[in-house]
């Protein structure tokens, strides 16, 4: 029997600007050119640089690093982010998308309070999806919990596979936090799945991002899924930094964070 072949699919692994924070967007590029990242995905957030068009072109051409995602601005800490019109957010988001040459907008579900954007939110994002060739990814989220209490804080809902949407965002501390089999989310989402968000968790009520590896998430199962099945996407490592006592800690966790993706993002196939 021949030795077995490795394939790596077309997938590019990615850096969220968000795993340097309290860095700036502009570290993060910074960050993901020395350790060799494909490109980044910009969370545009209360940072005015990640807001900037311009600034950010700028960055990515000095760096040499693609912008190839843009999450829209959907935090709870960015609610007055490009506007409190949440439809604005998502139309600035696919313009930036168009002009930096980004491939995917990266959204949430609504928070519950959003009524009128919760009502038309299905509709509006197949709506937008047919005016552009940006992939609209709709993010997995999770309920929120305190103590024993739990509250639905998203609509239509936090499990977004419960809706039609044209391509999906899978995020593994989500999947943690909202005690969700992954797989089987996975496979409700088919080929669907047009992003992923790499980050590990334990089953906390926190949002925890750990770097992929170091919680019990099934990233190495998911990784290896990808690559058998060709996997065209991308792999954007999301993780929390804030408490790296030092640059080149943070610069460690995030080294190891695309050692192991690099890794298990490849299938060895035997060959008769």
């Amino acid at each position: 029997m021949a030795e077995p072949v490795v394939r790596i699919p077309d997938a590019k692994v990615v850096l969220s600007t968000a795993s340097v924070y309290p860095e700036s967007t502009a570290t993060a590029f910074e960050v993901a050119a020395r350790l060799g990242y494909d490109g980044v995905e910009v969370m545009v957030w209360t940072d005015p640089v990640s807001q900037d068009i311009e600034a950010l072109r700028r960055l990515s051409d000095y760096h040499r690093m693609p912008v190839h995602a843009v999450h829209a601005p959907c935090l709870l800490i960015t609610q007055r982010v490009w506007s409190t019109d949440p439809w604005v957010k998502l139309q600035r988001a696919k313009a930036a998308a168009e002009k930096l040459g980004a491939s995917t907008v990266v959204v949430h579900p609504p928070f519950r309070w959003q009524r009128q954007y919760a009502r038309d939110f299905v509709r509006g994002i197949w709506r937008m999806a047919d005016e552009t060739d940006v992939r609209f990814a709709v993010e997995n989220m999770y309920p929120w919990r305190y103590r024993d209490r739990e509250m639905l804080a998203y609509a239509p809902d936090w499990d977004v596979t419960k809706d039609d949407y044209r391509h999906f965002t899978i995020d593994l501390s989500h999947t943690a936090t909202s005690r969700t089999d992954t797989m089987a989310m996975v496979d409700r989402m088919g080929d669907r799945l047009g992003h992923v968000h790499l980050a590990d968790g334990r089953g906390s009520a926190k949002d925890e991002h750990l770097v992929p590896g170091r919680g019990d998430q099934p990233c190495a199962e998911l990784l290896e899924r990808l690559a058998r099945t060709g996997f065209d996407g991308h792999v954007v490592i999301e993780v929390n930094t804030r408490r790296a006592m030092s640059a080149a800690e943070r610069e460690a966790d995030l080294a190891e964070a695309l050692a192991f993706t690099r890794l298990h993002l490849a299938s060895a196939t035997r060959i008769p």
